[in-house]
């Protein structure tokens, strides 16, 4: 076995600039050059049409590979071509060979060895045979893959069950189940000069704004990395505003998501090997928003919509503002509650701002802990850790009792978020707040929170502001963003789509007349 240290490293990019020869030994020198010692290559000599003069090769990786594929493709070269009596002299060419030999539906002559090496490790069978100037690419990817369920980190109650997988084209597939439109354009790309990672462009042509498609192709293009293992390396490549701390990429695993965001003319990007799609042009609105908000009739999608609003803000801001009340401003709160609070405080050692910090920490390291340790385990350690720790430091007097409710609170509104990418932003926006009220009170509170605001009116998401349809104010856009109008009343597609048409009007139900007309 050669050794590998030994070996140049520039010996493998030399051969796979070669192309294919017609010489069987020629070829077969170049896949060894290449592929080295690889114990999952898997070689198999034939003799075409059982004929001793004309042998042949393939090529395939075990467990990318689908042996019963591979299987057929074999008896297609050697039994099925001596059962029909085909004379190997005529198979001189890749084409002939493909239309009169192969019984595959998918087989393409490959001429360049680079292209045959990015198929095969792709999981296709290479086909090599001896005075055939071209090979062949069978299409033969098997491997197994994890069977379609439910996103674990975006529930509802009401809707489809299913969610994407690690195989792209399994998603692909779901999508295209519920888009049955011949409009739709699914693009391909391989990006990652090792990994070489697929990745498909999905859009509606007659919906997505015209130039929206070659942005994301040319950003998408612009990545030069050598491996992309989740969508979330091509998620910080591709944004708008990469020192933000707000997502402006949406991120989903539910296949009825990016069909509504593909049937609202937005792009949809599927990268192989991860469940997480990509979505753009995404607004902070939407992630607020959730499925079952359109499941659900409009009075209680609208109602739990804005209960988020209300946990969105209690999240971001309820420890800011309780620290800037009791430190600053005593004479905002109620004589009575004032009092209790003070009582509760009356044998805490630290100063609120440091309490609240220490209970938030302590807050976030437990829902840590309890993510990262075994699942059947975790969640009751979190829980029952959380009730511990906090009753055993208020019974210290390390904190008072309304701190502990203040943090139980926040910590619960956060998981009230639907979006789990927005919900650990959400989680970070909290400490600058905090340590602004409890250092310079209702001034630093105001000036960290209009900054925050004025920095989302600033960024944009692919060339849209990130607070569409806000700022700019779109009228037409206002029946779906803080309240969700009746679904006769959503007649429109967002401003920026190409086609704003998206069902008829006088859509609203009404009982027949006594006559029996509609």
């Amino acid at each position: 076995m050669p050794d590998v240290s030994e070996e140049k490293p520039d010996t493998i990019q030399e051969e796979l600039k070669k192309s294919v020869q017609p010489k069987l030994s020629d070829n077969v020198a170049v896949m060894e050059a290449i592929m080295g010692q690889s114990v999952d290559v898997l070689k198999r000599d034939f003799m075409l049409c059982g004929s001793t003069d004309h042998p042949g090769a393939i090529y395939f990786l075990d467990g990318m590979a689908d042996a019963t594929i591979v299987d057929v493709v074999l008896k297609s070269l050697i039994t099925y071509g001596s059962e029909r009596k085909l004379d190997p002299e005529r198979l001189t060419t890749a084409d002939i060979i493909r239309t009169e030999l192969m019984i595959n539906a998918s087989v393409k002559p490959v001429e360049h060895i680079k292209d045959a090496i990015s198929a095969m490790i792709s999981g296709d069978t290479l086909v090599f045979i001896d005075g055939v100037e071209q090979g062949m690419i069978v299409s033969s990817r098997g491997w197994k893959d994890r069977g379609v369920e439910e996103p674990a980190s975006e529930n509802n109650v009401r809707g489809p069950r299913d969610g994407f997988t690690e195989t792209i084209r399994t998603n692909t597939a779901n999508v295209r189940r519920r888009i049955r439109d011949p409009h739709l354009r699914i693009e391909p790309m391989v990006i990652g000069t090792r990994t070489m990672t697929d990745i498909n462009i999905a859009y509606i042509q007659d919906l997505v704004k015209p130039g929206l498609v070659d942005e994301v192709k040319k950003r998408l293009d612009g990545i030069k990395i050598d491996a992309i293992l989740e969508s979330g390396y091509i998620e910080e490549l591709i944004e708008d505003s990469p020192l933000s701390p707000f997502n402006t990429v949406q991120s989903t695993e539910r296949p009825d998501k990016a069909a509504s965001a593909l049937l609202e003319g937005r792009v949809v990007i599927f990268i192989d090997n991860t469940p997480v799609v990509l979505i753009v042009p995404t607004f902070f609105w939407q992630f607020i928003q959730a499925p079952d908000d359109y499941y659900n009739r409009y009075w209680v999608g609208s109602f739990f919509r804005i209960v988020r609003y209300f946990a969105f803000l209690i999240s971001l801001l309820l420890p800011s503002i309780y620290v800037m009340l009791v430190s600053f401003h005593h004479e905002m709160i109620p004589t009575q509650l004032a009092l209790t609070i003070a009582s509760g405080r009356e044998v805490v050692p630290f100063p609120v701002l440091l309490e609240a910090l220490i209970m938030e920490l302590a807050f976030e390291l437990m829902r840590e802990a309890g993510l990262r340790m075994p699942k059947p385990i975790g969640q009751a350690v979190s829980i029952v850790g959380s009730l511990i720790i906090g009753q055993a430091a208020v019974q210290a007097g390390l904190v008072s009792p309304f701190m502990v409710i203040v943090v139980a609170i926040t910590g619960i509104s956060s998981f009230a978020i639907p979006s789990y990418s927005s919900s650990l932003a959400l989680r970070m926006f909290r400490f600058p707040i905090l340590l602004a009220s409890g250092t310079m009170g209702l001034l630093g509170f105001a000036a960290t929170f209009f900054a925050l605001l004025l920095h989302a009116l600033s960024i944009r998401s692919f060339g849209e502001p990130y607070l569409t349809p806000l700022s700019p104010y779109r009228p037409s856009d206002q029946r779906d963003m803080m309240l969700r109008a009746p679904m006769w009343m959503l007649n429109s597609r967002p401003g920026f789509a190409q086609d704003q048409d998206r069902m008829g009007h006088d859509q609203m139900p009404a009982p027949p007349k006594k006559d029996g007309s509609q």
